[in-house]
């Protein structure tokens, strides 16, 4: 951008104009003003303020206090503050009805600007007075706010990367948020301390993995993290995909499709759910014919899941695992036409194994495995001369609440495939099978996916005189599916099947 100052980047702050900080910082700077030292705010939170985007997880620095000033701001708030590191002097404070969290550290160094200097990238390493949050009080004593206008990711010192191997991931992820290139220095070190990453607590490793996953270049940040060697130390059966062949309608070896499921998925994301402009006219069909379920599916995707993991970080995680078995399967017959069968299956115990090893909870780690092992259904369902409500019942039977998630991967996976929409006929159908799942799901739940039980176990022993055991579920089981498929609809009719199915059996 050679001379190009940050009044003249898109979205960027004019020197001596207003930042966009979080609305917080009103109510923070009375209280900070009232601490015995200057505090700053620093990191993350500055950078994007500069290219006026609001951070709402805030850092703070303080020459020394600094986990009293946390009690003492976490009071003032009636918020929960907690010690995250007593030793380093480092104290956090959470707000239940606010997004993000503080953190409050002391100096890294003997000063401030020693504190920016070790921090991990120039951009990351500028500080703004908690009284004076303007671009004319910026304290920038690494050159960040020039990378920031030539979009580049620099380390503040040669060994940044080499102290904290984590900073690699986050390399990698900024330059993905935000569109922007790595220094030849920067993506040197990345190679360099990429192996030391085996040696990072898995949790710091999974939290900057899920953070890349959610911008909107997650095809981007792990194919960099392919190209740099990342990618084999962090996810090594995704790096596997790498030289595996497909045959068409694929265009793609199968680490490129899923780095092309991840692009394609953020687009429909942003036309289905969130219903902007789409950016290709498969997506207007599609924004079109699932318009009904927007709403549901906003609220489906943003709902928390367990420890900071949202249904978006779920969508993107299936979405990097759902062929991740292809590997493992891969055959080729006679004619030369290459197979995977079972690669579903396959794939999501090779997912479930990795998303352990990364400490993800076991919600997590049981929706992104039922999202691998259905990802094919409703491309099955397109086949059927009809989808049934039997059919429907089966697939959330087995999929679970990760059928929605479904829908919107198997959309971008054919779009990944056909690198567009296709056969037209073929893509109209699928629009009309995840339709038709999301009608069900969202409007017929209790009918077809869910239908409240007609008789329990009780009832269904007395009346067939009966003894615990796994008859007893099986019946339960058939008649809630005979339910569901709108077969029977009474205590009578269900007991008359049961009896018909137990008799069949003995």
């Amino acid at each position: 951008m050679g001379e190009e100052r940050l009044d003249d980047v898109p979205g960027g702050a004019a020197a001596g104009e207003g930042l966009h900080i979080s609305p917080l910082m009103e109510r923070l700077q009375p209280l900070l003003a009232r601490h015995d030292v200057p505090v700053y705010l620093v990191g993350g939170a500055v950078r994007d303020a500069l290219l006026q985007e609001i951070g709402y997880d805030l850092d703070f620095a303080a020459p020394e206090g600094a986990i009293e000033l946390a009690f003492r701001v976490g009071d003032a708030l009636g918020a929960p503050a907690f010690v995250l590191d007593h030793e380093r002097d480092i104290g956090r404070v959470v707000l239940p009805d606010d997004p993000g969290v503080l953190d409050f550290a002391r100096f890294r160094g003997e000063t401030l600007e020693a504190d920016l200097k070790d921090r991990d990238f120039t951009i990351n390493a500028m500080a703004l007075p908690a009284g004076a949050l303007d671009h004319d009080h910026l304290i920038d004593p690494c050159g960040g706010l020039e990378d920031l206008e030539r979009g580049l990711v620099r380390m503040t010192h040669e060994s940044a990367l080499a102290d904290d191997p984590v900073r690699v991931l986050r390399a990698l992820r900024i330059a993905a948020r935000f569109g922007f290139r790595m220094t030849p220095d920067t993506v040197q070190a990345v190679q360099v301390a990429a192996p030391e990453l085996r040696d990072v607590s898995a949790e710091r490793v999974r939290d900057e993995l899920l953070k890349l996953l959610q911008t909107e270049r997650p095809d981007e940040g792990v194919g960099q993290m392919d190209a740099l060697g990342v990618l084999d130390v962090v996810l090594p059966e995704v790096a596997a995909l790498r030289a595996v062949e497909q045959s068409p309608p694929h265009h793609e070896p199968v680490l490129a499709h899923t780095l092309s499921v991840l692009r394609w998925l953020v687009q429909v994301e942003a036309a289905v759910v969130e219903g902007q402009d789409p950016a290709a006219p498969p997506l207007a069909e599609a924004q079109e014919a699932l318009a009904s379920y927007a709403a549901d599916l906003r609220e489906h995707l943003g709902r928390e899941v367990v420890g900071g993991v949202d249904g978006r970080a779920l969508l993107r995680l299936g979405g990097l695992f759902h062929d991740v078995g292809k590997a493992r399967t891969q055959e080729v017959d006679d004619d030369g036409r290459i197979r995977f069968f079972g690669h579903d299956k396959e794939g999501a115990g090779l997912a479930t194994h990795r998303l352990r090893r990364l400490h993800l909870s076991n919600e997590v780690v049981r929706t992104v495995q039922s999202m691998v092992a259905a990802h094919m259904r409703p491309l099955f369902l397109n086949q059927a001369e009809k989808v049934t409500r039997r059919a429907v019942y089966r697939f959330f039977r087995d999929a679970g609440d990760a059928g929605v998630d479904v829908g919107l991967l198997t959309l971008a996976d054919h779009l990944a495939t056909y690198d567009g929409a296709g056969d037209a006929g073929e893509w109209e159908g699928l629009l009309d099978v995840v339709g038709r799942l999301y009608r069900h799901y969202f409007e017929a739940y209790e009918e077809t996916v869910a239908p409240p039980p007609l008789l329990d176990g009780n009832e269904l022993m007395d009346a067939l005189d009966m003894r615990p055991g796994p008859e007893v579920g099986r019946l339960l089981r058939l008649i809630e599916e005979a339910q569901a498929a709108g077969e029977v609809g009474t205590k009578e009719e269900a007991l008359a099947l049961a009896r018909e199915a137990h008799g069949r059996e003995g």
